[in-house]
């Protein structure tokens, strides 16, 4: 009988090949943001309590719309404006009533958890394994800082550049909000400019006293345009945009201490601690609860002890016997 060829042995499973070290999570931040509830709220809150307050008087919205008196006010004040400042403050300044009417949520402890992820990384496969997300890194501060401390850039120097950075950023803000400051000061002037016109044409008519009062009114619709312009809107915004632009220097500022913290070796959750300065602290909770949950707790113990709950001390000529 034949032998049969022997069967070749069984090749082993061939390993899995280890899978690539998870990039860290980049979370989702858009460029654009909502609609400012305060803004737009604030805004309608101040012209319903003037309008409602007119109305209540007895007079009509018709008293108060003159575009005569707007064309003299608003032309006058964007006038006076662009003769103050140059055109590419003025045109930043344009730019930035977005900033003003829209909101753009950007959480502290969002940016807090993107930057630990980088600095676990770091920590695992050292700085220069964050090159391909600090190419990715969605805000340009963030991605500027991370390119110059993968490139090995001393630490120093990066706190000079970015803070270099933070500081222009500031002052284009700041000079954005003083477009609208000027505006706000301007604006009463030409309004107060504006009736004095209107007064004017009155003196023309004062043979008629009817129209001499129809046009005292009228004159004074004016000085309502430029006052109201200027306290309802144009000095608040300028102080809003002041306020977004704070809101960002210290946004940046958060970037580059985690930044900071990842170029010297720190452990990710001293960088945590550290950052968490940046995060506004949550409501505390009540002491009364607290307090109820002691005595609770002594409570128990007590029966614990015992074995039963102590009975009330019993009161009057009873307890003395």
């Amino acid at each position: 009988m034949a032998e049969q060829p022997a069967k070749p042995a069984a090749k082993p499973a061939a390993k899995p090949a280890p899978k690539p070290a998870a990039a860290p999570a980049k979370p989702s931040r858009s460029g654009g943001g909502k609609i400012d509830i305060a803004t737009v709220g604030g805004a309608v809150l101040a012209l319903a309590g003037i309008l409602g307050g007119l109305l209540a008087e007895g007079g009509s919205i018709g008293d108060v719309l003159r575009p005569t008196a707007a064309m003299i006010v608003f032309g006058g004040t964007i006038g006076a404006v662009m003769i103050t400042m140059p055109m590419n403050v003025l045109l930043r300044g344009v730019r930035a009533l977005v900033a003003v009417l829209f909101e753009k949520k950007e959480s502290p402890q969002t940016i807090i958890d993107e930057i630990i992820a980088y600095a676990t990384k770091a920590r695992k496969n050292g700085i220069v394994s964050l090159e391909q997300e600090a190419a990715d890194a969605a805000d340009p501060f963030l991605r500027k800082a991370l390119s110059l401390a993968v490139d090995g850039t001393d630490l120093q120097e990066i706190r000079k550049m970015m803070e270099l950075e933070i500081t222009v950023d500031e002052q284009r803000g700041e000079a954005a909000a003083k477009v609208f400051e000027a505006a706000g000061g301007y604006s009463p002037t030409v309004g107060i400019i504006g009736a004095v016109m209107g007064l004017i044409q009155v003196m023309k008519n004062l043979a008629n006293i009817d129209e001499v009062g129809r046009g005292i009114a009228t004159a004074f619709v004016a000085t309502i345009y430029g006052v109201g312009a200027a306290n309802i809107f144009l000095l608040p915004a300028g102080n809003k945009i002041k306020a977004r632009a704070h809101a960002g220097v210290q946004m940046k500022e958060l970037m580059l201490e985690g930044v900071a913290g990842i170029v010297e070796g720190l452990n990710p959750k001293l960088i945590r601690t550290k950052l968490e300065a940046y995060v506004e602290p949550t409501k505390p909770a009540k002491a009364k609860e607290g307090g109820a949950k002691d005595k609770d707790k002594t409570g128990a113990k007590d029966k614990d002890k015992t074995g039963a709950k102590p009975e009330p001390e019993k009161k009057g000529a009873a307890a003395a016997a």
